[in-house]
């Protein structure tokens, strides 16, 4: 494709920038072939010129579109190059908070340097069994494929994780290893990884450092082996170190320091066990003061020496050996500050009683002679004589420091391996999975011989890498089968033959340190000489002839030769290792014991990697261990990285590439210049060469077409999507170079997705611009039509209301404009006037202002010009006389001169003739000029002549008709005069209107003014009267509705008081169950467990025996705590030999287990009696707060009636007595009508007494109809709850009463009629207010006695109350005796014991707990304690009178049972033999008395639980037989035990039958049907104990004849438990199993499959999925997923399964539908688009169809979708600006904080239309949820399950009516 067609106005490109390193910038102009510059404007809006290379012409790097920025994968971008993925690192890690992404095969992971909620144990599952491509980039992805792929291709795997330090490499191998030990199966095999995570702190503390760039650098590498057996479960593990830095043992540069492991014992020092070590603070010792940083900020080695000894512990290393290591250590310490002296220029010395090497020598136990003795000498030998010779200062200086590094790399050893044999196992090594973390490539200021390993181990690497991607490139074009040329990729072999090649770097190294004399100068010449001509990457400093430049992969490194060779020779004298291997310190000892062996091949010595490892043998072996001394260190680091690669080619690796984003440890802090560095250095954007040198993006047709598919028109659409996808592609593409066909792909070259981007979005846009075209239209004529039938219609209206208003406007304007008229003609008369005499004023001042001003002006300039003309004229006739005066020399000087020229031209002219001839020439022209001139004169004077006369003539006219004017103005003036008469008589007229006028309007006016005033006192008259009305009006709705109001407001707090205490309780109650069943569950887990531990026993002891009896445990879970001690007794002798293997094999393993199964039982069963209490609780709270309601209520209501009858009798008769007293006042005017004694006074006295003594009646009377009311009102009310079970309303009861009798209005109107009477006449009767203050103390005495009546009512009804509660406590308590004694008559004698006694501690316990005073309390346990002794005895002497009576209960039991039987053939009615005749054909009439039993006996139990149970299929079953045929027949047969009294034979059958049902289970759990119908079957099981148990509360819907066949003689309610349990047990089972059968469908059902096709928009993957990754991808759709689901349903259906327990599983199904569902939603960043979110609503709505045609709306299923329907809908909302901030807030309430900051980060459009979300939102809507109080987890729990109920359902089934078909091979069975 041509540049001009890329290169054009808007396309957007990267420039090299020195901050960004890379930054954006937009062409604004087009760019055309030849053009030397690009016209570019920044995001900022700069605009600028960017230059081309005029040499290579290179234009700069194109972004790729927005829609492509962000990927998972950066193989996925259309442009690959450095910018494109630094970019999409930087958005991916900055906005959407992502630090993982693919870069093909490579996981690239950025440090947050912030602890994230990605790494728990709901993501690893989540992980677990995904693809590497279907989940968002993870390092568990990476895991889970090494796992996959060790376990499907049987080999070994390799992690290799790689970084600068502190980029998270540790971290990483951490969270590979935590996946692992999480899948491998087995909680116990997490113990591995518990030692290899222990081993962490001792490996940092020994092995890590403080440097420049890390706090806590790894200064070692590493490489961890996972082994797993034959079933990938982890068994062991095994360790190997690489390339210790050893000279940071004696060396550190500023800011940094030594291993963390002599800092944490300096700063321990004062510790009582360190005391002897004398050590000291670390400033104090060499080796730890020469980086003058001793302090890591935020960090305590106080405490990381504990962590380390902890550690050790875990580890196996006891107290002991820890001592001696800290005793090596500060033994170290204490060499590095032995002082040697010069004692000349050849030789050294040690002071005598040196106190650091006395107290080495004491660390290490060796003499101090001795080593001051070796450590200043080395002995030399020659072939006949030894000699000693002694050191100078320098060189015992480094032995001693050699020294010092080589014992610090024995113990680093040594503690390796003992890590290692901690690590180890005993089983046999199936396979492996190797975990590298290793340094990854370094560069400093100043890079030495340790830089120079770790970058020769890294190119190593890279070639690895390189090799690995292009072979699976080259497999991936092989596949695919298309043409494919060798890939041009760096290859780093000639570096890697430059360092380890004959004559190689390493080699001209060795070679050097055998040379006597060699040095690092004569190294680095040899280098010269032999690399600088002769290879590229080999360059030597201009300004330095002892360093040297390696050209590596990533960048150019520069050497410093100083240290190499003695680096590399690591020496060690062996006189001194011979000191030490002397030592009485037995550790110091075993860590130099092993001196005299070699490297092994296991790959251990690589461990010492930069370590010399001496052989110090006897004289015998001298010549074997002087050879494997001669090993250097760049030897031995170069077979061990040898051997590691062999490891590592013989696995398949995996490449986590680790990156520090900046080095200031900011958290998602992003720093372009180090992060291209690395990606430089580690090998990612080689990759993306790589890739982008072949076909980078890769499409499946079908994603090529899904995506593509609006670019095609319907006639290329073909059958064959390959076909269409092929000539959709030559049309668009016309250069067949830019893309390949594969099998099943499309193989695209860089660029080219970009431009079929481009093309699909304007495609889209003009699609986009057509449909809104046509909307808006539509839009805007539907809203037109809309407005404008609604204009037609308000114009209607409009115009005939202002068509009257305009007549009768008409009608006032005519009038109003008469009088307007003449108002404003007198108006602006006088206005005029006014404004004409102050202008007049105004002018005639300031004309005379004016003209003074004028006057003076005129005058000053007069004088003034008098003044200039005498001084001008002075001035002009001086100037003037002057002039004339040299004017006239002037003139004489020139005439003078002239005349003189004349005089002398005259005389010569006058010599000449012709001059006269000439002169009458000229004369003769001019006398004939001047004649025609003078002609011409004449005539002009006759033409003016002519013109003069026509002037006179018309002026003579002119002057005739102005004369004829002025006669005529004349006349006209006259008659002028004759009007002006007439104008004085009419205005004087007119001043006489005026005057009538005026009087007219005054009087006009007064006229009005009254009028208004009389209408404002009417209207105002009127209005409050309306006021009046109104209030009364108000007064009296307010009345009703506050009666109403506090009537529903009653109503409404006691429902939602019984709500909310009814919700609780159901919340405890849900919580209580699940508490249980978890419980349960971990008991079933330790139950198989123990079975499994025991069967695993009985193989390893060969110990087989079928048809074995089940252990205690079994026992114990399946009955209770009395019956399993029984059933043990009973069954202790013929258990015994069994009992007696397990118990040899794990004695405290097995009463472990009894022990926490009995606990168990203890907890389930004061767990059921919480239950049973909180349900007795409820229901009578329950009844208590309804019956207080309803009798408030009754109270409250005829209190109201009463008050208000009061009231209106009260009213009346104040009504009548303030009648007489108006009448009386008004009668008596006189001034002392008010005075004692006045008539006045004694009528007010006489009604004050008269009201007193009615208000005593009135009382006596309220108290009397009250206290009838209420116990009629009682009375009705019991009668109402006899007659009907609902609650009755009684508030709606009295309301309607009292509107029918209309008592409330008439007393209201009375009381209104009544104040509205007296309230105007208070003030007028007397002016003091006397009367209002008595009748104001009236009210308040009637106020204070009603309120004492009120209080002793309420008195008497919380004493009655108080009563009625005690009594009914008593009762229940009563009750409570009568039932528990009934149950204990029923039980038997053991457990009636047994039941007592508990019932006597659970009261005494409780009368305990009611006792405050603890003196009481404690004599109160006294009391207990010695009535359970007591009972203690009691229940002995009676287990011994129980054992004598057993031997002849048995031999009395069969006789009973042949009695009963023989009484059961003769019980018939005497009726029936008297009436009915005995005939042939009626013998099967027996049938009808069939008592619904069958009878077996004791031997055939085995054939009945084996046919019945075992053997059956649930097929046959379900298709042909009632559903709960097996339950039933079960049932049946325990009647009949229950029948003839036989405990034992109950307690078998029970027992049986619930271990048969667990084999079955255990056998055929996978099976879902299997686990429905054994379900359905013990549900109904239960039910029938419950329905035949006898209880009423069971009996209540059971027919007559169902009541008799009630169990008589045993109470089976514990084993009602043990069987509600096992059901439990099985659901749970069900759910397992149908999880199982779900879980493969729902991701790719509801989220990858697209159900409305053309809606999702695919975008490219771009992952480079390994074949073995996606060989086994599903092609499940959601409609698999309802077929399921209704398979699931209809199984239960048929099996008979109960309809709120299949409620119940189907509830649970959606909860694992939508917590699957948003789980991976959470996960998968190219899930969340809006398109997706349309495809989940429509997924949802398909399901909540489903629940509508089953019926099962109400199950609450539609409920457990709901975050996965608000995660939907956020996907699809407006996500901008505040107000959308606030409605998803208000709308994700079923979603937490964190998912929807996740779901909003990872939000990515599909499409070019939408847009991002941007990061300010986001911050929006982390602020508005800040408040929330939710849990931080992030993924919902799909392992939850609710807690299961089972209602009771009665059968409705005759047990006689059952028959048993032969099929079953039931025939044994007897009915009975």
């Amino acid at each position: 494709m041509a540049a001009s067609e890329l290169y054009t106005k808007s396309a957007r490109v990267w420039i090299p920038d020195a901050e960004e390193v890379w930054k954006s910038a937009e062409l604004i102009k087009d760019y055309k072939n030849g053009d030397g510059s690009l016209q570019l404007m920044l995001e900022d809006g700069t605009n600028i010129e960017h230059k081309l290379d005029p040499k290579t012409k290179n234009l700069p790097y194109l972004r790729n579109p927005d829609i492509l920025v962000g990927e998972n994968d950066l193989t996925a971008l259309s442009y690959l190059h450095e910018p494109a993925v630094l970019h999409n690192l930087k958005v991916r890690f900055i906005d959407s908070k992502l630090i993982y992404t693919y870069c093909g095969i490579v996981l690239v992971a950025i440090n947050p340097y912030e602890t994230l909620p990605i790494y728990g144990t709901d993501i690893i599952n989540a992980y677990s069994g995904q693809n590497m491509g279907d989940m968002d980039p993870h390092i568990f992805a990476v895991a889970e494929e090494a796992y996959k792929q060790m376990a499907r291709d049987e080999r070994n795997q390799s992690i290799i994780v790689s970084g600068e330090s502190g980029a998270g490499k540790t971290v990483s191998a951490k969270y590979a290893m935590r996946y692992f030990a999480t899948v491998s199966g087995s909680a116990s095999e997490a113990n591995v990884e518990e030692k290899v995570l222990a081993s962490n702190p001792i490996m940092e503390a020994i092995g890590n450092a403080k440097t420049t760039r890390n706090d806590n650098s790894s200064r070692f590498g590493k490489y961890i082996e996972i082994g797993f057996d034959t079933r990938f479960r982890i068994i062991g593990a095994n360790m190997r170190t690489y390339l210790l830095e050893k000279s940071r043992v004696v060396f550190q540069a500023d800011e940094e320091r030594n291993y963390h492991i002599f800092y944490q014992l300096c700063a321990s020092a004062h510790l009582p066990e360190f005391k002897n070590l004398r050590l000291s603070k670390a400033n104090e010792f060499l080796y730890t003061r020469q980086g003058r940083s001793p302090v890591i900020d935020g960090v305590d080695d106080t405490k990381e020496l504990c962590t380390t000894r902890h550690a050790f512990t875990l580890l196996g290393i006891n107290e002991s050996y820890q001592m001696g290591l800290f005793q090596v250590l500060a033994a170290i310490l204490h060499l590095g500050n032995v002082e040697i002296k010069d004692r000349d220029s050849d030789s050294s010395l040690i002071a005598p009683n040196n106190s650091h090497l006395t107290a080495f020598c004491e660390l290490v136990g060796v003499t101090y002679q001795d080593m001051s003795q070796w450590l200043c000498h080395r002995k030399l030998k020659t072939a006949t004589e030894t000699y000693i010779k002694p050191l100078p200062r320098l060189q015992a200086t480094n032995a001693r420091d050699a020294l010092s590094k080589h014992i610090y790399a024995k113990l680093f050893n040594w503690i390796v391996e003992h890590v290692n044999k901690a690590l180890v196992t005993n089983i046999k090594q199936h396979s492996f999975i190797g975990v590298l973390d290793i340094y990854g490539f370094e560069t400093f200021e100043i890079n030495s011989f340790e830089q120079f390993c770790i970058n020769y181990a890294n190119e190593k690497l890279q070639q690895q890498f390189n090799m690995h991607v292009f072979k699976l490139e080259q497999e991936e074009y092989m596949k695919e089968q298309i043409p494919w040329t060798l890939i041009d990729f760096y290859d780093n072999q000639p570096c890697i033959n430059l360092i380890e090649a004959k004559m190689g770097i390493l080699d001209l190294l060795d070679e050097e340190c055998k040379m006597p004399r060699g040095s690092d100068d004569s190294w680095a010449q040899k280098l010269y000489n032999t690399h600088l001509k002769t290879c590229s990457l080999f360059e030597k400093p201009r300004m330095s002839n002892r360093a040297f430049i390696i050209q590596h992969f990533a960048d150019k490194v520069e050497y410093q030769c100083d240290g190499f060779l003695e680096k590399n020779k690591d020496t060690v004298n062996e006189e001194q290792i011979n000191v030490l291997k002397a030592s009485k310190f037995d550790l110091l000892v075993e860590l130099f014991q092993d001196e005299e062996k070699a490297t092994s091949p296991s790959g251990q010595a690589p461990g010492t990697g930069g370590r010399t490892r001496l052989s110090i043998k006897p004289d015998k072996g001298r010549d074997t261990s002087s050879k494997e001394h001669k090993k250097t260190v760049g030897c031995q680091f170069r077979n061990s990285l040898q051997m590691l690669m062999e490891t590592l080619n013989a696995t398949t690796p995996h490449y986590v590439r680790c990156i520090k984003p900046n080095d200031f440890k900011l958290a998602f802090s992003f720093d372009p210049k180090r992060a291209v560095q690395q990606l430089r250095a580690c090998g990612v954007l080689e990759t993306i060469r790589i890739s982008a040198a072949g076909f980078p993006s890769r499409w499946t047709y079908q994603e090529f077409f899904s995506r593509y598919r609006v670019l095609m028109k319907q006639k290329d659409v073909l059958a064959d999507k390959k076909l269409t996808c092929r000539n959709v592609l030559e049309k668009l593409v016309q250069d067949q170079d830019k893309y390949q066909f594969g099998k099943t792909k499309i193989f695209f070259r860089a660029g080219q997705v970009a431009y079929l981007e481009k093309l699909r979005a304007d495609k889209l846009r003009a699609a986009c611009i057509r449909i809104q075209k046509t909307i808006r239209c539509w839009l805007a004529r539907k809203k037109y039509l809309r407005k404008r039938s609604a204009a037609i219609t308000i114009q209607r209206f409009t115009r005939g209301y202002q068509a009257r208003c305009l007549a009768k406007f008409m009608r006032r304007t005519q009038a109003a404009t008469i009088i307007q008229k003449y108002q404003r003609m007198y108006v602006g008369r006088k206005r005029y006037r006014q404004k004409q005499a102050a202008a007049l004023a105004m002018q005639t001042i300031l004309r005379a202002y004016m003209a003074r001003q004028k006057y003076q002006a005129l005058l000053r300039e007069h004088k003034a010009v008098i003044i200039q003309k005498h001084i001008r004229g002075w001035l002009a006739r001086c100037w003037y006389k002057r002039c004339l005066e040299a004017i006239v020399y002037l003139q004489c000087c020139i005439r003078r001169m002239r005349a003189k020229r004349e005089l002398k031209k005259l005389k010569i002219e006058a010599r000449s003739v012709e001059h006269f001839k000439k002169l009458n020439k000229g004369m003769e022209n001019k006398i004939m000029q001047l004649q025609r001139k003078i002609d011409e004169q004449h005539k002009e004077n006759r033409t003016v002549s002519d013109k003069l006369v026509g002037l006179e003539s018309s002026y003579a006219t002119e002057s005739e008709k102005m004369r004829m004017e002025l006669s005529r103005l004349r006349g006209a003036e006259e008659e002028a005069k004759k009007k002006a008469s007439q104008v004085s008589s009419l205005l004087e007229e007119l001043e006489r209107l005026k005057k009538e006028l005026s009087t007219t309007q005054q009087e006009k006016k007064t006229i009005e003014d009254w009028a208004q005033t009389y209408r404002d006192e009417m209207e105002k008259m009127v209005s409050e009267l309306k006021d009046q009305n109104g209030l009364l009006k108000t007064e009296k709705e307010d009345l009703n509705r506050l009666i109403q109001e506090q009537s529903q407001q009653m109503t409404e707090k006691m429902a939602r008081a019984i709500a909310a205490e009814t919700q609780q309780l159901e919340t405890d109650l849900n919580e209580e169950r699940s508490r249980y069943q978890n419980l349960l569950t971990e008991h079933l887990r330790l139950e198989e467990k123990y079975d499994d531990l025991k069967e695993e026993m009985a193989l390893s002891s060969n110990v087989s025996k079928p048809g074995h009896r089940r252990t205690d445990s079994t026992h114990s879970s399946n009955e209770s705590e009395y019956t399993y001690n029984s059933e043990y007794a009973e069954l202790e002798d013929g258990s015994r030999a069994g009992e007696d293997v397990t118990r040899g094999m794990d004695t405290s393993l097995t009463l472990k287990l009894q022990k926490r199964v009995t606990e168990l039982e203890q907890e389930k069963q004061s767990l059921r009696n919480e239950l049973e209490n909180k349900e007795d609780q409820f229901q009578r709270a329950r009844a208590r707060d309804n019956a207080e309601f309803r009798k408030a209520r009754g109270a409250e209501l005829e209190y109201e009636s009463l008050k208000r009858q009061e009231l209106e009798s009260e009213n009346k008769k104040l009504r009548h007595d303030l009648a007489e007293m108006r009448q009386s006042l008004l009668g008596n005017a006189a001034t002392g009508a008010g005075a004692p004694g006045s008539p006045a006074y004694k009528v007010l006295l006489d009604q004050l007494n008269a009201s007193c003594e009615e208000l005593e009646v009135r009382k006596e009377e309220v108290l009397i109809l009250r206290s009838q009311l209420v116990s009629q009102k009682e009375a009705m009310h019991h009668k109402d709850e006899k007659e009907t079970m609902t609650e009755p309303s009684v508030f709606a009861d009295d309301v309607n009463k009292l509107k029918d009798t209309d008592e409330i209005k008439q007393a209201y109107v009375g009381l209104k009629d009544t104040n509205r009477t007296v309230a105007p006449d208070f003030h007028k009767l007397n002016e003091d207010g006397e009367l209002w203050l008595v009748n104001q103390g009236l009210k308040e005495t009637l106020r204070l006695l009603e309120h004492q009546l009120q209080s002793q009512r309420r008195t008497y009804d919380s004493e009655v109350e108080s009563l009625r509660g005690e009594l009914q406590n008593v009762k229940e308590e009563n009750n409570r005796q009568q039932q528990l004694l009934a149950q204990n008559l029923q039980l038997p004698p053991e457990a009636r014991i047994e039941a007592s006694l508990q019932h006597e501690i659970t009261r005494l316990t409780n009368e305990n707990l009611d006792l405050d005073d603890p003196t009481a309390s404690r004599e109160a346990r006294v009391t207990i304690l010695r009535r359970m002794v007591d009972l203690m005895e009691q229940l002995e002497k009676q287990d011994r009178t129980i054992r004598k009576l057993k031997k002849q209960l048995k031999v009395y039991s069969k006789r009973i049972g042949e009695m009963g039987a023989g009484q059961t053939e003769g019980q018939t009615s005497p009726g029936q033999m008297v009436d009915e005749p005995i005939h042939p054909v009626n013998i099967p009439r027996r049938e009808k008395d069939f008592q619904g039993m069958l009878e077996y006996k004791k031997e055939d139990e085995i054939k009945l639980v084996k046919n019945l149970i075992l053997d059956l299929k649930p097929r046959g079953v379900a298709v042909n037989l009632i559903p709960g045929l097996p339950a039933y027949i079960l049932f049946m047969c325990l009647r009949h035990a229950d029948y003839v009294n036989d405990d034992q034979k109950v307690r078998t059958l029970l027992t049986s039958t619930i271990n048969s049902i667990k084999k079955i289970l255990k056998k055929r759990g996978d099976d879902f049907e299997t686990v429905s119908f054994w379900l359905s079957n013990t549900c109904r099981f239960l039910h029938c104990l419950k329905q035949y148990s006898g209880d009423e509360a069971f009996m209540r819907h059971n027919t007559s004849r169902q009541n008799e066949h009630c169990l008589n003689n045993f109470d089976l309610t514990e084993y009602r438990q043990v069987i509600s349990d096992l059901a439990i047990q099985i659901y749970q089972q069900l759910i397992k199993c149908m999880e199982n059968i779900l879980q493969p469908m729902i991701v790719s059902g509801m989220l990858e499959h697209e159900t409305i096709q053309g809606v999702s928009g695919v975008k490219p993957t771009g992952l480079r999925k390994r074949t073995s990754s996606i060989a086994d991808e599903g092609t499940y759709t959601l409609d698999s997923i309802l077929r399921q689901l209704s398979a699931f349903h209809s199984t239960m259906c048929q099996h008979g399964t109960d309809p709120e327990l299949i409620k119940q599983v189907v509830k649970q199904q959606f909860y694992i539908i939508g917590a699957v569902t948003l789980n991976n939603l959470l996960l998968r960043k190219d899930m969340c688009s809006w398109s997706k979110g349309m495809q989940i609503r429509y997924n949802v709505s398909q399901l909540e169809e489903w629940l509508r045609d089953k019926g099962l709306m109400s199950c609450g299923a539609k409920e457990t979708l709901e975050p996965l329907i608000q995660a939907a809908q956020l996907l699809q909302v407006k996500k901008k600006t505040d107000e959308d901030a606030e409605a998803i807030c208000s709308m994700c309430l079923a979603l937490t904080t964190a998912q929807i900051v996740k779901v909003l980060n990872l939000y990515t459009p599909v499409n070019e239309f939408e847009e991002r979300v941007s990061v300010a939102f986001i911050r929006t809507i982390q602020t508005r949820l800040r408040d929330r109080c939710e849990s931080p987890q992030l993924l919902m729990d799909t392992k939850m399950i609710y807690p299961v109920t089972f209602p009771f359902n009665p059968s409705s089934l005759a047990l006689e009516t059952i028959q048993l078909p032969s099929s079953l091979n039931l025939a044994f069975l007897t009915r009975v």
